[in-house]
């Protein structure tokens, strides 16, 4: 907790709010899956560190964000915490994870709307200038879930958190789509990546 109040140097309330974030993690995480079990003794930077660490490379515009299969929250629901401007849509088909997220953000007060459902039956419901996600699935297939928002919003942004197979996944997604983007690394894995991929289309195009 004090290398992330550290780090982006929020006030002691959203700490506060954090802080029961995890307590919550913690506590469900004996009933359900919500992270890998492993990465519970170092949770704190594992996933809130690493979730919050996108914050400044949300580009200014940027006001509604869809998270895509967010499990335990990560990073949607840190960023609604830490930034109230946002209007963050949660999209997971999982009712367990959905009802322990609802939880997190009655007891922290984060404003956040879940979806309970498949990421293809969502399109109707948010209309976002950006999508997240960590740990889902590879770039090729993110892209293709994000293609009906894009198909409406050309300026659609993509903030990715990838693993070491960051550089192959983006080889095999040009395969399909042509795009622009950013790599940075992962403060908390020297491994990982964060893609911000912009001006996606499709190859054929």
């Amino acid at each position: 907790m004090a290398e992330f109040a550290k780090s982006l140097n929020v006030s002691r309330e959203t700490i506060e709010r954090l802080e029961i974030y995890y307590q919550l993690l913690i506590k469900w995480q004996r009933a359900i899956n919500l992270v890998s079990p492993a990465t519970i003794p170092d949770a704190w930077r594992r996933h809130f560190v690493d979730s919050a660490q996108i914050l400044p490379l949300i580009p200014a515009h940027v006001t509604t964000i869809a998270d895509l299969g967010c499990g335990g929250g990560f990073p949607g629901l840190v960023l609604a915490i830490l930034e109230p401007r946002f209007d963050v849509h949660l999209i997971e088909s999982d009712e367990k994870k959905c009802q322990f997220m609802r939880n997190v953000s009655r007891e922290t007060n984060a404003s956040v709307t879940i979806h309970n459902k498949r990421i293809e039956h969502a399109y109707d419901d948010v209309r976002p200038d950006m999508v997240s996600a960590r740990a889902l699935a590879s770039l090729e297939r993110l892209l293709g879930y994000c293609e009906p928002w894009r198909q409406t919003n050309p300026a659609l942004e993509h903030l990715f958190l990838k693993g070491v197979k960051a550089d192959s996944e983006l080889v095999e997604a040009r395969e399909f789509y042509d795009f622009s983007y950013d790599s940075y690394p992962s403060e908390t894995d020297p491994q990982a990546q964060i893609l911000h991929i912009r001006d996606v289309r499709p190859a054929c195009e």
